[in-house]
């Protein structure tokens, strides 16, 4: 008996050793990575029934929302209650200077040596364009990039979540960045901060919003640092805006690419490439990506 017990302590002390070992995670499943460590205050809080939010109803401590097979480097272990909370990094996205990614660890499973990379496939144009157009009337949600949400967190963080709370206390909808990055399957960068210089910029300084049009190819993006807006043909385009408010704080919309382009050039003008240094906030570009990689 004294045998058994002494193997079962030295197994208990292995498996231990191993988490903490671990210097991996892979994503089980769809993985909310949030810029705070502690995922109760912000999904369920005191009551189990409250989100965290803004008052445009926004979760600004979430960051994105990782994709399955998604693969994160381990730099602390935090415990938070019955729950492990780690500090990340990740190849799949870049976070701005002095913030810090955080995921719970019952969204992962835990590696001791590196494994393979997501490599997501880029979807055919045609494919794109039509989860792009499927999209409309999808929520706004900050970080958010799963039309769907994430299931999870109404198991594992609510309780006696109602059924028309339940889209809004997952993360069901899309920012604007968010929305390309789930029509792509998450081929393309998450961040606009990102896009404003993915793929090869168009040659749009000094002309107006008719001649820019003209220039415009299916998936090409309006963008500047904070917003983009993806052009489905020569007739529209469609973005996800956050309009504080209204219905859902806005949402997934198709736009009349001609008036949204001369509504831009209001406050903005038009460079060939992103300008470098401060002076940039009244600045847009026009970034080709699809078939130039």
């Amino acid at each position: 008996m004294m045998r058994i017990i002494i193997l079962i302590m030295l197994l208990g002390y292995f498996c231990l050793i191993s988490a903490e070992a671990a210097e991996y995670g892979v994503a089980l499943t769809s993985t909310p990575v949030l810029n705070v460590p502690d995922f109760k205050a912000v999904f369920g809080g005191t009551d189990g029934q409250s989100l965290k939010s803004d008052r445009c109803g926004q979760v600004r401590e979430l960051e994105y929302i990782a994709l399955p097979s998604s693969v994160f480097t381990i730099l602390k272990k935090h415990r938070s209650g019955t729950t492990d909370i780690y500090q990340v990094e990740t190849k799949e996205y870049e976070a701005s200077p002095n913030v810090r990614l955080y995921i719970e660890g019952r969204f992962i499973k835990l590696e001791k040596t590196a494994p393979a990379q997501r490599r997501p496939l880029l979807p055919p144009r045609e494919e794109i364009l039509l989860a792009l157009r499927a999209s409309v009337g999808s929520p706004y949600v900050w970080g958010g990039n799963i039309i769907e949400g994430v299931p999870e967190l109404a198991t594992w963080f609510y309780r006696d979540i109602r059924e028309d709370e339940r889209k809004r206390l997952t993360l069901a909808g899309l920012d604007c960045s968010g929305l390309l990055y789930h029509a792509t399957d998450g081929w393309t960068p998450r961040n606009t901060s990102q896009l404003i210089t993915f793929g090869k910029g168009v040659a749009i300084a000094g002309k107006q919003a008719a001649e820019i049009v003209k220039m415009l190819h299916p998936l090409d993006l309006i963008v500047w640092n904070g917003h983009v807006i993806i052009v489905l043909d020569q007739q529209n385009a469609i973005e996800s805006r956050l309009e504080c408010g209204k219905p859902h704080n806005g949402g997934v919309v198709l736009t009349q690419l001609t008036k949204r382009t001369t509504e831009i050039m209001h406050t903005r003008q038009p460079a060939d490439n992103w300008p470098t240094g401060k002076t940039r906030q009244d600045t847009f570009v026009v970034r080709r990506w699809y078939g130039q990689r």
